[in-house]
């Protein structure tokens, strides 16, 4: 969804940060996508919340 969303492949390095998320924190992202724009967003929340 997030490669969709934000039109672009995630980098390697985003994905491999993505899989360190517990699925509560992956929970909160399927909903927080939505409003994400850009891959810094994603990489913002992230940063927050990982």
């Amino acid at each position: 969804m997030l490669n969709r969303r934000l039109q672009q492949e995630l980098p390697e390095e985003v994905r491999s940060r993505l899989t360190t998320l517990s699925l509560p924190v992956l929970e909160d992202l399927s909903e927080a996508l939505l409003d994400f724009r850009s891959l810094d967003d994603l990489e913002n929340w992230i940063a927050e919340h990982g």
